[in-house]
């Protein structure tokens, strides 16, 4: 007789509300430099990071900092990574852009033209709206968009990722990481549409910006952004929801959840639908590093 399969039982409801329950808010974005005291020089003397902390890392041949508007227990950082003698990467199709929020968007942007960097959009309003942006460049060729905006906690508001189907999206970062679809804007008269995804309203705290260009369903990674972290209590469980989600919506696991060898902070890492990475990192564990 032959064997029957035995069934697979779905996933408990528990499980899947789990990364609501969660305590979790954006944490960091990686990303790759060719000159680390070059970047940290822009980002202190242009744009006001404050550098958080420094390392270098002899036997892995890498070395990286730590800048933003705050502290890390509270605030949304960039950690920059510079590999020993690799001086420039592909920042790839895919990438769009960070975003920093400014209470005057012409001062900052003097700042960066008075230190030589690259002003792309000149300081004006969005065409059919009111909002003051504009954009710049660091010495790598990251793209930065400057919003004009009122005091806010958290001034590096934004990462923008470009994704090939965004309504697939959505629902992963609902489902896999508990965000919230805060608004959604479609501009046919410019081909695209986007989402605001998020754990609290985005003039208050870091969102991702997913964007979907018309017809456009793949784009080039490049060698440069890496990922941004994302908080959890418990990356165990937190893993289990994402495998969950990747069987329905796509995307794998690239790191089962447990400690670090050397630094024991335990975190999982898995890519979404469209391959960019996040990496969940246990809380408790992560506020011991900063000690």
């Amino acid at each position: 007789m032959a064997e029957t399969a035995t069934p697979v039982a779905p996933p408990s409801a528990e499980l899947l509300e789990w990364p609501k329950k969660d305590k979790r808010r954006l944490l960091h974005a990686v990303y790759r430099v060719g000159d680390l005291d070059r970047t940290i020089e822009f980002y202190t003397e242009c744009f006001g990071m404050k550098l958080l902390r420094k390392r270098d890392v002899p036997e892995e041949k890498y070395s990286n900092a730590f800048l933003g508007f705050g502290p890390e227990e509270t605030n949304f950082v960039v950690e920059l990574t510079y590999n020993y003698g690799v001086s420039s990467y592909d920042i790839g199709t895919g990438f769009g852009h960070f975003a920093i929020a400014t209470e005057d968007v012409n001062k900052l942007v003097e700042k960066v033209r008075a230190k030589g960097g690259v002003v792309t959009r000149e300081p004006g309003p969005v065409k059919g709206g009111t909002s003051v942006i504009a954009f710049v460049k660091d010495p790598d060729g990251y793209l930065f968009e400057i919003i004009q905006r009122g005091p806010t906690p958290e001034p590096l508001c934004q990462v923008m990722l470009r994704v090939g189907d965004l309504e697939r999206s959505i629902q992963f970062y609902e489902k896999a990481l508990g965000m919230k679809l805060l608004r959604k804007i479609d501009r046919p008269e410019y081909k695209y549409t986007l989402a605001m995804m998020g754990y609290a309203d985005e003039y208050e705290t870091t969102v991702l910006e997913l964007t979907y260009n018309y017809g456009v369903t793949e784009y080039t990674k490049g060698n440069a952004y890496a990922q941004v972290a994302i908080s959890t209590d418990d990356v165990y469980k937190s893993a289990e929801v994402v495998n969950v989600v990747t069987q329905e919506l796509g995307g794998k696991i690239t790191r089962q959840p447990g400690p670090i060898p050397g630094i024991n902070t335990k975190i999982t890492s898995f890519l979404d639908p469209d391959g960019w990475k996040t990496v969940l990192v246990d809380n408790e564990d992560f506020l011991k590093e900063l000690k």
